[in-house]
């Protein structure tokens, strides 16, 4: 799979891309959904290996936080889509 990486270096259109809603395109609704996938299926195998408790808890927080930044990452390259 080829990637590209959208040229932002103008601070401005930066800022509009980082702030601005993003459609998802056919092909970015799979990717979103695909993702929803993994993430559910990987906390459920970590919490299979980790009590419950504070740590179990910061887990979870910053697996919801790396798939907000995964899909952001889908959602602001569309033509990688």
């Amino acid at each position: 799979m080829s990637r590209t990486f959208r040229d932002l270096s103008d601070p401005e259109e930066e800022r509009a891309n980082r702030y601005s809603y993003h459609s998802p395109s056919e092909a970015g609704v799979v990717k979103h959904a695909r993702l929803s996938v993994l993430f559910i299926e990987l906390e459920g195998e970590i919490a299979s290996l980790v009590p419950a408790g504070r740590e179990f808890s910061i887990v979870k927080t910053k697996l919801e936080e790396a798939k907000m930044w995964a899909s952001a990452g889908v959602a602001r390259n569309p033509d990688t889509c």
